[in-house]
């Protein structure tokens, strides 16, 4: 691959990784899931890529999410955010916030609106991104800070708004292969020269049953490989047990469950990102580079729904956010100014179909909202897709 080279403290520290995976391969017998592998990857204590304090965000990053490309994004995602905290409670809990960012457009617009949170949550794994969302927030909205706390766990029971965006991409996946003899888990093993190598072993347990009912649900012919995230389904299922009143917004990219495990898809939707590069190498430079997966939105709402969680909406990100007046706001910024022409660029790639408004989904899952209410959510109004799920 013709990819930048890395700096020489980043390539020890990559190989410092490296060495710590390589033992606990050695340690496990050999082999180790690919879940397992790709959770040393983002976390390990201090070493992994959202662990350790390499630079991951925007033009000096790997990747470049929604809310470092406008404030508008954030200032749209308000507006559903409001509604849903008067229907149950002035709380918000941010999901892995990354910068800061979203945290902070998200406290400025409210404001504006009228709807402040009592409390706005964090939480997120990485002490180096608490750093940067802590300093985010004490620049942009420093009259703000007090209200934002930062948790170490989800809380044992929640009323209010969770925000998750690019979270469940980010969860540790299973790699599964379809053959002919079976289903089959594919893992890492170690070449005698100790580099990393897939290995396969029949998948068991809970991944086995899963892989069945995706191969009979979408008719998976053998040679089809694809990802199965468990990690995911368990965390959806965990707010059935916490979740009391309010609603959880994930946004994501992904697909419902037959679009998925789809043909065109038969080897996956694994991908790295590394200094605005995507390839699907996940073996490349560990610890310096993102690890991605697609979420399958059918199973995620499945394991909510199964633990007393209802749907509340589901749609496409650039119809969520037409529905969130993000227009509106764009309007509303002085014409023909270098301000609006930047956020007329980034609204354009939140919105497009072949960018990221068709790739990227909202869902919405919830409890206990007002049933008095005679609004819907505001961001589902038009263009639900529920169907497709």
């Amino acid at each position: 691959m013709d990819l930048p080279l890395p700096s020489s403290d980043a390539q020890a520290h990559s190989e410092k990784l490296t060495r710590a995976i390589q033992q606990q391969i050695a340690a496990a017998g050999g082999w180790l899931s690919f879940a397992g592998f790709m959770e040393a990857l983002l976390y390990a204590p201090g070493l992994g890529y959202y662990t350790a304090g390499a630079h991951k965000f925007g033009a000096a990053g790997d990747f470049i999410t929604a809310p470092g490309m406008t404030g508008l994004f954030g200032q749209a995602l308000a507006r559903q955010v409001a509604q849903i905290m008067a229907q149950s409670a002035p709380v918000v809990l941010e999901v892995g916030a990354g910068t800061g960012r979203l945290a902070a457009d998200l406290l400025l617009e409210l404001e504006c609106l009228e709807a402040l949170p009592a409390s706005y949550c964090i939480l997120d794994l990485s002490a180096d991104l608490r750093q940067r969302q802590q300093a985010t927030l004490a620049a942009e909205a420093p009259h703000l800070l007090e209200r934002v706390r930062w948790l170490d766990a989800l809380p044992e029971d929640f009323s209010g708004v969770v925000v998750a965006n690019e979270l469940l991409d980010a969860m540790p996946a299973d790699l599964v292969a379809w053959r002919e003899n079976g289903i089959f888990a594919r893992g890492v093993a170690l070449a005698a020269n100790g580099e990393f190598v897939w290995e396969e072993r029949p998948a068991t347990g809970e991944l086995l049953a899963a892989a069945r009912e995706i191969g009979e649900q979408c008719q998976l012919p053998p040679g089809f490989e694809s990802e199965i995230s468990l990690a995911c389904r368990a965390w959806a299922a965990e707010w059935g047990h916490r979740l009391q009143r309010g609603a959880l917004l994930l946004i994501d990219y992904g697909f419902p469950r037959r679009e998925f495990y789809h043909q065109q898809r038969a080897r996956g939707t694994l991908m790295c990102h590394y200094r605005h590069f995507a390839h699907p190498d996940p073996f490349y430079l560990p610890g310096l580079q993102d690890v991605t997966v697609h979420v399958d939105f059918t199973a995620i709402i499945a394991a909510a729904h199964g633990n007393g969680l209802e749907l509340l909406g589901y749609t496409s990100q650039g119809q969520f956010l037409l529905n969130c007046g993000i227009l509106d706001r764009l309007a509303a910024l002085p014409a023909a100014t270098p301000d609006y022409i930047r956020a007329a660029s980034a609204v354009n790639k939140l919105l497009m179909p072949h960018e990221m408004g068709e790739l990227f989904k909202v869902i919405a899952i919830g409890r206990g909202l007002d049933e008095h209410s005679p609004e819907p959510l505001c961001g589902f109004v038009s263009g639900d897709q529920s169907r497709r799920l």
